[in-house]
């Protein structure tokens, strides 16, 4: 951190009254974002530092691909990046629905730091190895979800962030980072033209069969997003935080982000049992749910997510350096080799198959 920071900080902190806390910093995660957790007395808070400008724009409103492109891959993908509105207004919107995200208690989102509610150290993916609770763990964090769609999208008035569409050009740039970061991770080389124009016209194909955009997706649902508070009720027991990329999508996404996690295996019988519990939830609130759209949507969405997260975790470790994720890549080879060989992903696996073998076989 700068002085220049520093002391943007101290003011902040200053001004929040928590100017003299002591302050703990936090294990970083894969993004640019950073935490501190504060100590005042018998309080307790966390400090998010989201630096401006040390990611590419995010999406404006209204803009075209080619527009987005100019911007860079933010933009593409509709990442919010370090924007703190995202955060704020994604907060609120859950916390209205009933849903426990972090209450914000003091931001200044242009110089880049918030100071937000403390849920602790008890993530799931810490919890559930020391107790045998995963199955209730999952079944709560399907709950969310079932109430999550079912709670129509208000967009915040007055609006300082618009939350978009988890459109085309957004999925397909994600599934592209296969192409531009995995496959010379795997090869040593860039891939060749013709297996690039291949791959896309693949997924242009599968994405086709998708319906439009339909609910508040959070894109990172999964056990180390989730932390089990065991002393409230109901919903309130599952903590919800990095959302602030959140966009309106299709119900299969959060779905397949809990269940195909990058980082610990869910069993294929938990996993099924889970799928099972959401659909009979969905129709016994939705007469009109139809099970199998959802079963092609959750294939493709699987598919989509894993084909982004091999390329998000070879970036990390190639350009990054950040060695780690090396051993997270079987887990998501075996889910996208799993994910490719169902029915929905036909024109894949024939792009898989003559393009890049190793990817459909595990």
């Amino acid at each position: 951190m700068t002085s220049d920071r520093r002391e943007l900080l101290q003011h902040f902190l200053d001004s929040a009254g928590w100017g003299r806390a002591r302050q703990d910093v936090l294990r970083a995660d894969a993004s640019t974002r950073s935490y501190r957790r504060l100590h005042r007395g018998a309080d307790q808070v966390l400090l998010m530092d989201a630096p401006p400008a040390v990611e590419s724009a995010p999406c404006p409103p209204g803009a075209t691909p080619e527009q987005r492109a100019a911007l860079g891959y933010n933009a593409l993908a509709r990442l919010a990046g370090p924007n703190l509105h995202a955060f704020i207004e994604i907060s609120s919107l859950l916390r209205a629905a009933g849903l426990h995200a972090p209450e914000v208690y003091a931001a200044d989102p242009k110089a880049g730091f918030a100071l937000i509610e403390d849920f602790g150290d008890n993530l799931y993916a810490k919890h559930i190895p020391s107790n045998n609770e995963e199955q209730l763990l999952y079944s709560a964090a399907i709950d969310v979800l079932v109430h999550l769609h079912n709670t129509p999208v208000q967009q915040p008035v007055p609006a300082s962030y618009t939350i978009l569409d988890f459109d085309e050009t957004a999925l397909k740039v994600e599934a592209n980072l296969l192409m531009e970061w995995y496959w010379p991770f795997k090869r040593a080389a860039a891939a060749p033209d013709d297996a690039g124009v291949a791959y896309a016209a693949a997924w242009r194909e599968v994405l086709q069969e998708l319906q439009a955009p339909q609910v508040l997706v959070l894109r990172d649902y999964h056990a180390e997003n989730l932390l089990w508070l065991k002393n409230r009720k109901g919903l309130g027991r599952v903590g919800i935080i990095d959302f602030q990329d959140g966009l309106i999508g299709h119900r299969a996404y959060d779905l397949v982000s809990l269940l195909e996690d990058a980082r610990r295996d869910v069993s294929p019988d938990l996993a099924t049992q889970m799928q099972a519990t959401y659909k009979a939830e969905m129709k016994g609130r939705q007469k009109d749910f139809d099970t199998d759209q959802f079963d092609v949507e959750y294939a493709i969405l699987a598919a989509q997510r894993n084909a982004k997260i091999l390329g998000i975790f070879a970036r990390l470790v190639v350009r990054d350096g950040k060695a780690k994720y090396r051993s997270l890549l079987p887990r998501v080879e075996r889910h996208f080799a799993e994910d490719i060989g169902r029915p929905a992903l036909k024109p894949v696996l024939a792009w898989a198959k003559e393009h890049f073998p190793e990817a459909s076989t595990r």
